[in-house]
């Protein structure tokens, strides 16, 4: 690419010349948040403010007289902004392009604009700027749509699929008697528990489109954990597992949708069973539930000592669709997720492999109520 480079009109070097431009513009261009990059039309570096090189990591000195292929070829330039000055070059000069994006080793997002022609006298003016905001800006208005597509997917999936399989499931109820008596009920079992697994799917894809709102009331946090705990303790012990409530400091209240906290948590519940039962080594499982104060917040814990999660499948754990089962639908956390921020709460997890998870739920409390 350097012999494309070189065979351009940016060749010679010159001394930069920051008295060619008015001082009043000139002192503009260096305090504004944009980098500015000036070359002339034998290639050289005639003007670059301070938002420029602090972008290149590099001192003002260091670029004195120089050309794009110097700078290309600079020892103290680093070999990813040498990466992504080529890039911009190839996506500019060499393809006559006057916009180019391109992400840096830090994550964020960079637009640069070329200017060049007979207005410009032969001179090419870059100005780079981080669009960082705007980017995100965009990725949230494409889940937007991608979470209206799938308001619509899943009307039409309740509405196609789980009538149907109402009517099955009722007919597999009448004919289990008649499977009975031939010795094969177990295929009724199947049967029906698929059915189920299919209603389950078909109602995380609602919730997840189209989450109700919640239908708050005063709740004591101790009551919701003990009811969580003898809903699940059941499925818990069938799996070789015990779930302990941790002493806790005093009542202490919220207001919630109870029915969607229960939700929640029993979610959480599950996977920390899946997770325990993924763990090799035999290791007995268990599972905490705990809660405490801090300050204006209640943290419920729910912790494990499953085969826990590396960093990674962490990052990624909230995301729509993103499931490490292998029948998982992937919105199971996502809804949870996006219940609590629905009460004004958050979800943070921690978890090391081989040794286990733990989430917080943080919720406001009610004030002047804890006992």
């Amino acid at each position: 690419m350097l012999h494309e480079i070189q065979d351009s009109r940016l060749l010679p070097a010159r001394p930069i010349q920051t008295g060619l431009l008015d001082s009043t513009y000139e002192n503009v261009l260096e305090h504004m948040d944009s980098g500015v990059m000036l070359f002339d039309e034998e290639g050289s570096l005639t003007f670059l403010n301070a938002r420029a090189y602090g972008m290149l990591e590099l001192q003002r000195y260091e670029l004195s007289g120089c050309t794009i292929v110097d700078i290309l070829t600079h020892l103290s330039l680093s070999r990813t902004k040498k990466r992504q000055l080529l890039k911009v070059y190839r996506e500019t000069v060499y393809k006559g392009k006057s916009i180019c994006e391109f992400m840096d080793e830090y994550g964020r997002y960079w637009e640069v604009n070329a200017s060049y022609g007979a207005d410009m006298n032969g001179s090419y003016l870059f100005t780079i700027k981080e669009v960082s905001d705007y980017k995100k800006i965009e990725q949230t208005a494409y889940q937007n749509d991608n979470l209206a597509m799938l308001g619509k997917l899943s009307a039409s999936i309740a509405h196609e699929i789980r009538n149907p399989l109402t009517a099955i499931r009722g007919f597999i109820q009448l004919l289990r008697p008649h499977l009975q008596g031939l010795g094969k009920e177990e295929y009724a079992k199947i049967i029906l528990a698929e059915i189920d697994r299919a209603n389950d799917i078909i109602h995380e894809f609602l919730s997840s489109s189209k989450p109700s709102s919640p239908q708050t009331r005063i709740a004591s946090i101790s009551a919701l954990l003990k009811e969580v705990i003898l809903l699940t303790e059941s499925e818990v012990l069938m799996k070789g597992c015990q779930i302990d409530l941790q002493s806790l400091p005093g009542d202490l209240y919220v207001s919630v949708d109870v029915k969607q906290m229960k939700q929640v948590l029993i979610n959480m519940i599950r996977n920390a069973l899946e997770a325990i039962s993924d763990r090799l080594d035999g290791t007995t499982g268990k599972i905490e539930l705990g809660a405490r104060r801090e300050g204006s917040e209640v943290r419920i814990l729910i912790s494990d000592n499953g085969k826990g999660m590396d960093a990674c499948t962490m990052n990624r754990l909230f995301s729509q669709f993103f499931t490490t089962k292998e029948n998982g639908t992937g919105l199971g956390l996502s809804v949870s997720d996006r219940i609590v921020k629905n009460h004004g709460g958050r979800i943070s997890v921690t978890s090391r492999v081989n040794e286990g998870t733990s989430f917080v739920i943080s919720l406001p409390l009610i004030n002047g109520l804890t006992s």
